[in-house]
């Protein structure tokens, strides 16, 4: 499954919503540009008069009138591009940040079970590749465009007030410019979609081989990524020589139009000045004008390239607004800690059950093993259990309110998961442990660390917690990783906790310790413990045997024992291994 992309009614709706919210600092640089355009007109305008006046015979003074008042344009034309170019990149930075903070919102609210099916390569693409493209166009594109439109109309106006009958020579290049510029817009969309579309399965499959290096090592795999990879680059190499292919036709062709035009007006205005239908000083003023709008022109030709580039990317970005949420927060706020699952069911893919009407009761201030083979459900039980995915049958309620109609950062104050995938992000220890509880003490770091047997080693960093941790800092190991992720849950201190396999990177007698350390700790609080080491369900107040996706077994670890059954087997099985 890959993550939408937006259509270009939606693409130009939140462009247009962008617009508006910024009008006011839009409306302002317009202006200036507008204002800085104008004054830039001064100097061919002027010096067309020079010319006529000249040939028509003047005084010095009025020559140096002209040349005096040309000059004070020029210097009014310098203070406001100056003044209308940092106003535009301040503009450009504003909109861009608002884009960044809002894109990473919008993806860290996304569903977890449409990331996991989207896999990593395309959200990767669209947080660096498709950011940056638009980075560049929303901080250089967009002012550039606005100077170059206003520039282009108000020459072109300039040269018809000044001279209707040469300015007309202008258009000639017009019709070639028009006729390339639809043959290039055509197909320039579906082209940038499927270099961006190649380039995000590209960057998946290195992401792939990246993190899973030790498993392709250890299986003799690194020749068959290899080739995975060589596919995708022939495929990302294919759609970019396409792009390339597109502007190798439209740029050659604006040249040509660019040619066209101020030979035409040349020779148009030269014929109709030797006709004495037009003075020589308008000719010159109509040249220079045109001259003057080949560089916008040229701008806008080649910022319509990049903005077709930003216009795929911001499609891509702004398709990840369009996932549908899988849970909508209701009025209802929990009434007490009481956790029940009631008829759940479960499917990572329509008609393929993998929960099949789960009840489950767990009881205020109780400890919960959950046990059972590979692959029976337990995992899914615990996500589900911790509200991360909504059930496509039954509902799990906490204090009689449904978890997904709780706000995630309410909802995690109650129920909390932790893993065996863990993750340390780049910055400091406590930076890290503070993610769970921004202002969190240092004493209560190091309480938390203590909790879970870290602090010894957390100490004898070469910064105790203020150590920089994560890619290009203090690495930390597997296990020290999954001690800051169970620290962090001590931290937020939820009164439901389930624990999935959130010792197995420890060593038994470690993980031993460990869970007597935080069941001290938790006192009080409900635990769920899905465990692949039987000692934790031997220590917990009740046991549930979980096999083909329905609980199968629960009561006491001596009670199960006793019945001689699942549970029973597998405690036998577990003490002789």
């Amino acid at each position: 499954m890959n993550l939408p992309i937006a259509d270009a009614a939606a693409v130009r709706s939140y462009a247009a919503e962008l617009a508006r919210r910024h009008r006011t600092p839009l409306v302002a640089i317009a202006v200036l540009h507008t204002l800085a355009a104008v004054a830039g007109l001064a100097g061919p305008y002027l010096l067309g008069r020079l010319v006529d006046a000249v040939v028509a015979g003047t005084t010095a003074a009025r020559i140096d009138l002209l040349i005096g008042v040309g000059v004070v344009a020029v210097l009014v034309q310098t203070v406001l591009i100056r003044t209308a170019q940092r106003r535009s990149m301040v503009f450009g930075e504003e909109v861009f940040a608002e884009l960044r903070e809002e894109f990473v919102g919008t993806i860290t609210q996304l569903p977890l079970s449409t990331v996991e099916r989207a896999g990593t390569g395309d959200l990767v693409a669209r947080t660096t590749n498709d950011v940056n493209k638009l980075q560049h166009a929303v901080r250089f594109g967009v002012p550039r465009v606005i100077v170059a439109v206003v520039t282009i109309v108000l020459t072109l106006g300039a040269c018809f007030l000044v001279a209707p009958l040469v300015a007309a020579a202008m258009l000639v290049g017009v019709p070639l410019l028009v006729v390339v510029a639809r043959w290039y817009l055509r197909r320039a969309t579906p082209a940038y979609l499927r270099e961006s579309a190649a380039y995000a399965v590209l960057d998946g499959t290195i992401t792939e081989t990246v993190e899973g290096a030790r498993t392709v090592d250890a299986l003799s795999l690194g020749r068959r990524r290899e080739q995975r990879m060589d596919e995708d680059l022939r495929e990302a190499f294919a759609a970019e020589r396409r792009t390339l292919f597109l502007r190798t036709v439209l740029f050659p062709g604006v040249d040509v139009a660019f040619v066209l035009a101020p030979a035409a007006v040349l020779l148009w205005g030269g014929w109709l000045a030797s006709e004495g239908r037009v003075t020589l000083g308008a000719v010159t003023t109509v040249v220079l004008y045109t001259f003057q709008v080949i560089g916008p022109v040229w701008e806008l030709i080649f910022w319509l390239d990049e903005i077709q580039v930003a216009a795929v990317s911001l499609a891509r970005i702004v398709g990840v607004r369009l996932v549908e949420t899988d849970r909508v927060a209701g009025a209802g706020r929990p009434v007490d800690e009481h956790v029940v699952a009631t008829g759940v069911r479960y499917a990572y893919r329509e008609g393929h059950d993998v929960l099949h009407g789960i009840d489950l009761d767990l009881r205020v201030g109780e400890r919960l093993a959950v046990v059972g083979p590979s692959g029976a459900g337990k995992s899914t039980l615990g996500r589900m259990l911790a509200g991360i995915h909504p059930p496509t049958g039954g509902r799990v309620t906490v204090g009689g309110v449904p978890l997904v109609e709780l706000p995630l950062d309410e909802l995690r104050s109650h129920v909390a998961l932790v893993t065996q995938e863990h993750h340390v992000f780049v910055g400091a220890l406590a930076d890290n442990l503070r993610l769970a509880r921004e202002h969190a003490s240092d004493a209560e770091l190091e309480s938390a660390l203590r909790a879970v047997d870290a602090w010894d080693w957390v100490a004898a960093l070469p910064e105790g917690l203020a150590t920089e941790v994560g890619s290009g800092g203090h690495v930390l190991t597997p296990a020290q990783a999954q001690q800051v992720a169970l620290a962090r849950l001590v931290l937020l201190d939820p009164h439901t906790l389930v624990l999935d396999e959130a010792t197995s990177l420890l060593d038994p007698r470690a993980a031993r310790h460990l869970e007597r350390s935080l069941s001290a700790v938790l006192e009080g609080r409900t635990v769920v413990a899905i465990a692949h080491r039987l000692h934790t369900a031997h220590d917990a107040d009740r046991v549930a045997v979980v096999d083909a996706g329905r609980i199968s077994e629960i009561g006491a670890h001596e009670e199960l024992v006793a019945a001689g059954g699942e549970y029973a087997a597998l405690w036998r099985s577990w003490q002789h291994t």
